[in-house]
């Protein structure tokens, strides 16, 4: 699985290019990864803590994120407008992530996205009702 999440990165920084996902990204991404290889990557950092995504659409989200051992996320979001959001799923494995919000206005947007090596976390959000609603996403905050 970790091989899975290796080529998702590796084509996540592919269509950052531009904004369409690879089908990699997109198959790596609906699997869940067993808590063992985990355990091992979760070392790598950790996204604990409050921090904003600056979104490319303008649809900045602030969020207080919580990590445990085993890498898995959880958290909640505020946006601008004051539309709250609670993390449904979400981990760290290596240097990738993937989360799903579920925003109060009833969308879902999942983030996928991976740790550059200036410790600064970017990727892209796919509305997940509306797939061809994408947009790129980064933090100014380091990790």
């Amino acid at each position: 699985m970790r091989a899975r999440l290796t080529t998702a990165a590796v084509a996540l920084a592919i269509a950052l290019g531009g904004i369409t996902l690879a089908p990699a990204a997109q198959a790596a991404a609906a699997h869940r990864p067993s808590a063992a290889p985990l355990a091992a990557a979760a070392a790598d950092f950790n996204v604990g803590g409050i921090w904003t995504i600056y979104q490319s659409n303008s649809a900045n989200a602030t969020l207080s994120v919580a990590q445990d051992a085993q890498g898995n996320l959880t958290g909640i979001a505020r946006t601008g407008s004051s539309t709250t959001g609670t993390i449904e799923q979400g981990f760290v494995d290596g240097t990738s992530l993937y989360f799903v919000i579920a925003w109060s206005d009833g969308a879902r947007g999942r983030y996928i996205g991976s740790r550059g090596s200036d410790g600064r976390l970017s990727g892209v959000t796919t509305d997940l009702a509306h797939p061809a609603s994408q947009a790129t996403w980064y933090t100014t905050w380091t990790f």
